[in-house]
């Protein structure tokens, strides 16, 4: 490959499903996930080192419905696309076809080629980052996931949400520039409590909303 080439896009699924968390609950939406991560490598046997060592997700490979590699942004782009138009559901939304672009990492490969792609296909382009890779612009919503202490490179965008409790002060993200706040409480054997800590501390701290993992209590992929 020349080094003018730009790399293919490596995917692990394509799938169409609901908005599980955050402002956007409950849209319908395609989660394109991308495979790679900068803050863990998908190695259980790394997950004791790793920066984010509670993530839930397998962001590992290609090999996930949808997945595969993409030669192109267009290809990519028109991959989604045809996901959203294959389900009847996602056709007769009165919405605009909604993409996730997320992972593993995106902004790894998230390059503005890819979001004009999607815009030209008719997608409105959303992101869940962990915000330590510039994003490029035109990304029409941009949710930012703090995780361990990874240094932030996206300080503005539309959704702060914080997986809580990880060794992380809330108050510490309140001066950078978003449109709303999300605390959510991490998952795991500690859920009830930590889910109780969220909930008094939304309480006392109106400025930040609760989000909760919705697709996990009803069984949406």
């Amino acid at each position: 490959m020349s080094a003018l080439t730009p790399k293919p896009f490596a995917v692990k699924e394509i799938y169409f499903t609901l908005q599980g968390e955050g402002a956007h609950t409950g849209r319908a939406a395609v989660f394109c996930r991308f495979a790679g991560c900068n803050l863990w490598t998908g190695r259980e046997s790394d997950r004791a080192v790793a920066t984010c060592d509670f993530c839930d997700t397998d962001f590992v490979g290609t090999d996930g419905p949808g997945g595969g590699t993409f030669a192109s942004p267009v290809a990519l782009a028109r991959a989604v696309r045809a996901c959203w138009d294959a389900d009847p559901r996602a056709r007769a939304a009165s919405e605009a076809p909604y993409v996730v672009f997320t992972g593993g990492e995106p902004g790894l490969q998230l390059r503005a080629e890819l979001v004009e792609a999607c815009h030209a296909a008719g997608l409105v382009v959303a992101v869940e980052t962990n915000g330590t890779v510039v994003l490029p612009e035109g990304i029409d919503w941009v949710t930012v996931s703090p995780k361990g202490d990874g240094a932030l490179a996206v300080t503005r965008g539309h959704e702060l949400k914080l997986v809580w409790p990880q060794g992380l002060d809330p108050t510490s993200f309140e001066g950078l520039d978003f449109e709303c706040f999300f605390l959510q409480p991490k998952d795991g054997v500690d859920y009830d409590v930590n889910l109780d800590a969220a909930m008094r501390y939304c309480r006392a701290h109106p400025r930040w909303r609760l989000s909760v993992q919705t697709h996990k209590y009803l069984g949406i992929p």
